[in-house]
């Protein structure tokens, strides 16, 4: 009786791959769990977990990290979800998962931090808005190395966002489909965030096959 190479039959090759490719999606599979958990606790819930500068100064610190993945309500996540497929489906390759973890946490750190010192008067904030920039930019910047004309293209479209939204105010409609203002200083810090950790990480990365 012949043995077989059990990976030539195909089935534990095809679970490699498998895990591979949930691996790729490990970051916005945490985000989108963190944001759907705390939606379902309510209203409630997003009151004790927004960032709230003066809740903040008394001590309530988790608000810094939970205040982003609260939201307005339904209409509001489901567009940040959406966003968030979106950038990863685009950029998502750019990093392995403990170098996206890395611009996640890098990109929180910059918009809270231009939060408290460049923007004093904000008192509350939700929303993965910030965050989604961050991402975007870092992937962006990243993709230059591989594919070099999409990823200017996108830096430049993002960066023209930006600029409107400093003199324009948000993007027509985006207020109405979020149910609430739009911070548009969260997406310029949250760009500013990426950018720079996308630049500490530049000899680092070793982008991931493609799908």
């Amino acid at each position: 009786m012949g043995l077989h190479n059990v990976s030539e039959r195909g089935s534990p090759g095809r679970f490699a791959e498998f895990l591979r490719r949930a691996r790729h999606w490990l970051v916005p599979v945490v985000i989108i769990a963190l944001a759907v958990v705390i939606a379902a606790f309510g209203a409630a819930a997003a009151e004790l977990l927004k960032y709230d500068r003066l809740a903040i100064i008394d001590g309530e610190y988790w608000r810094l990290l939970s205040g982003h993945f609260a939201h307005l309500g339904p209409e509001h996540l489901l567009l940040n979800l959406a966003g968030l497929v979106l950038v990863w489906l685009l950029v998502g390759r750019q990093y392995t998962t403990p170098q996206w973890f890395i611009v996640t946490a890098f990109s929180l750190v910059v918009i809270n931090l231009g939060f408290w010192f460049l923007d004093p008067n904000l008192i509350w904030y939700v929303g993965l808005s910030g965050l989604l920039h961050g991402l975007l930019i870092a992937g962006a910047i990243s993709g230059i190395k591989t594919q070099p004309v999409e990823s200017i293209i996108m830096i430049v479209a993002v960066a023209a966002k930006l600029v409107y939204e400093q003199f324009m105010g948000p993007l027509p409609g985006s207020e109405a489909t979020a149910g609430g203002t739009v911070i548009t200083n969260a997406h310029l810090y949250g760009a500013f965030g990426g950018a720079i950790v996308a630049g500490l990480l530049w000899r680092r990365v070793e982008p991931v096959a493609s799908i």
